[in-house]
């Protein structure tokens, strides 16, 4: 990752500020409020047809709602000022969007209800476009686990590199992109393995996705952690000992990202062995029978 030198910048978001900004924090607000009522709404029909619980069960309608509220949280002001005040506060956040919301929405399975809520010419035109070729593809778990996993290792780096990492801090649309590209990759990427039944990848490849992305934000938390010198430019990152703020940044990415996507992946894989061990005979029925005495 190369050492930009570029005149210091105010830290976070301060460089933005003004109306610019707040426009599109309103913004946000509203794209977060619209989803909220969808997704409600989606859940509400199905309830109506089939009984509550039906095809989308209480709780994971209530994982999608603490999905928004982590990303409401991530905006909120206390995060917000902390984020402005250090970049290890601003890779907090990222955190919270990645490790918390995407998680969190893709266990809503989010798809069916939102759908639902759609427009009927909408709708028509998504079902065409899940029939088209690249549609059908992509329904295939790991195809999508292939393509979601590029997808947020990508993200992850792009956003993080320096030059990508300024703009956002100098313009709130690119600001905006980056958080909306993160909670969007988070969650694909957690759908293929949270989604229900055969939507979502086996036990095997879900441990294997998320080991092979978790590597890659380990990757990219060594690079922070381990540099010898700042990667960013003055104003970046904290006054007094910038060389620390980065590696404290390197480590809050570091850490949650291996952590979360360690102990599901393994929880993941624990389910399905549980399976497949229910679903195999037990050892006492492949053992041969008793031979009968033989009486005389």
């Amino acid at each position: 990752m190369p050492v930009l030198t570029s005149p210091a910048l105010p830290l976070a978001h301060a460089t933005a500020g003004g109306d610019a900004e707040r426009w599109w924090e309103l913004a946000g607000v509203l794209v977060l409020a619209g989803l909220a009522a969808a997704y409600g709404r989606g859940v509400q029909e199905l309830w109506r047809r089939g009984g509550r619980g039906s095809a989308v069960r209480a709780a994971r309608a209530a994982a999608f709602a603490g999905g928004i509220a982590a990303v409401v949280v991530a905006q909120s002001p206390p995060v917000h000022r902390f984020a402005e005040d250090s970049f290890t506060g601003h890779m907090s956040q990222h955190m919270i969007l990645l490790v918390v919301a995407g998680p969190l929405l893709a266990a809503g399975a989010a798809g069916l209800p939102l759908s639902l809520a759609l427009p009927r010419r909408a709708r028509l035109s998504w079902s065409r476009l899940r029939a088209g070729a690249v549609g059908r593809w992509l329904r295939g778990p790991l195809h999508r686990g292939i393509v979601v996993g590029t997808f947020q290792v990508a993200v992850l780096w792009f956003w993080h590199l320096p030059a990508p990492y300024l703009s956002a801090l100098e313009h709130p649309a690119v600001h905006a992109a980056e958080h909306a590209s993160f909670v969007l990759a988070a969650w694909l990427l957690w759908s293929a393995v949270l989604a229900p039944g055969r939507h979502r990848l086996a036990g095997p490849a879900a441990f294997l996705l998320l080991f092979a992305t978790g590597m890659a934000a380990a990757a990219l938390g060594a690079v922070l952690t381990l540099a010898p010198a700042p990667l960013y430019p003055a104003g970046v990152l904290a006054e007094g000992d910038p060389l620390a703020d980065q590696q404290r940044a390197g480590l809050a990415m570091w850490i949650p990202m291996d952590v979360v996507d360690g102990v599901l992946a393994l929880a993941l894989f624990a389910g399905w062995l549980s399976r497949q061990e229910r679903r195999t005979p037990g050892d006492r029925d492949l053992a041969p029978p008793p031979a009968e005495e033989v009486t005389g």
